[in-house]
């Protein structure tokens, strides 16, 4: 059974940094994907990126501008969300999840019904 357990989040001010973590284990595949996604009080669940786990192609939500990273370490088996210019709108929980492809390697999609297991989720909030 695959098991996903984040670190990182907190309070942040406007503009500052934070990076997220998600170790991964439980699980022997050659094809998936990690994918990060938060949902903020009221609002529904949004895709924020996502790593192949093959060879590390990445695609953020564009509306993130770039101010998102995903990263991996394969040797530790862990995904990093590094998030910098953080706003108040980013105030979110945030999740990480495990996309087994099931049939044969593919990009990834930062489509919630794809991904299997999911983190316990860390809390961000961006306040001054």
């Amino acid at each position: 059974q695959p098991k996903l357990v984040q670190a990182g989040g907190g309070l942040v001010q406007p503009g500052g940094s934070l990076r997220l973590s998600c170790a991964v284990s439980g699980f022997n595949l050659d094809y998936y994907a990690i994918g990060w996604f938060r949902q903020a009080p009221g609002k529904e669940r949004e895709g924020v990126s996502c790593i192949r786990h093959s060879d590390g192609w990445t695609f953020n939500a564009h509306s993130l501008n770039g101010r998102f990273t995903i990263s991996r370490d394969n040797a530790k088996k862990t995904v990093y969300l590094q998030m910098d210019d953080l706003q108040p709108e980013d105030t979110a929980n945030y999740y990480c999840a495990l996309d087994p492809y099931k049939n044969g390697n593919r990009q990834c999609y930062i489509i919630a019904g794809l991904y299997d297991w999911w983190g316990q989720g860390t809390q961000v909030t961006v306040s001054s």
